[in-house]
């Protein structure tokens, strides 16, 4: 997505047993390596009430490196078995500043994630791998006949996809396992 760029988000998530079986099957294919795996943090910012969460959206601000963006993400619709939501974003060129903005128009960090990711293309799809505390996934983003094409040309279940955020599938997991810390980070190395 470029900056400033407004469309709709359409994407699958699938757990994956082994990443790099994936990561074989995307070579076999010819898929293009966009991005080597690379180290993200994501921050989930709301008001005090939680009103953006709670009408399904979210406000984000990634950093990668030194790069950072700042994406809103309507609610979610489920259409031919994918997830669609509308999705802005641009990039920030000062994420402590952008922290502050946020701040004085009341809203705070609700929720912190991170994830190592790996990115490439293949049958028109981006195709995410990626590394996040509570297993792995893989995320195939396009329209709904090419995602179906890429997954099943990746040998994965398309009927595995998970409906959720890392913040929700993280909210679950802590609701098994309640000594699980706040935010769904690495363990320090």
């Amino acid at each position: 997505m470029s900056v400033g760029d407004r469309r709709d988000e359409i994407e699958v998530k699938l757990p994956a047993a082994h990443l790099e079986s994936v990561r074989r099957r995307l070579q076999e294919l010819g898929a293009s390596l966009l991005r080597r795996r690379h180290d993200e943090s994501n921050d989930l910012y709301d008001d005090a009430g939680g009103k953006l969460s709670g009408s399904g959206c979210a406000l984000r601000l990634r950093r990668v490196d030194a790069a950072c963006w700042l994406t809103f993400k309507g609610p979610p619709r489920f259409e031919e078995g994918v997830k669609t939501r509308e999705e802005r974003e641009t990039t920030v060129g000062d994420a402590e500043e952008a922290e502050a903005i946020l701040a004085r128009i009341g809203l705070s960090r609700r929720f912190r994630y991170e994830k190592r990711r790996e990115e490439w293309q293949l049958l028109g799809c981006a195709i995410a791998l990626d590394e996040t505390p509570i297993g792995d996934f893989v995320e195939v983003e396009g329209d709904p006949a090419g995602i179906r094409k890429a997954v099943a040309a990746l040998e994965l279940d398309f009927a595995s996809a998970i409906p959720y955020s890392y913040a929700r599938l993280y909210a679950l997991k802590r609701k098994e396992n309640p000594s699980l810390p706040e935010d769904m980070v690495f363990a320090p190395r």
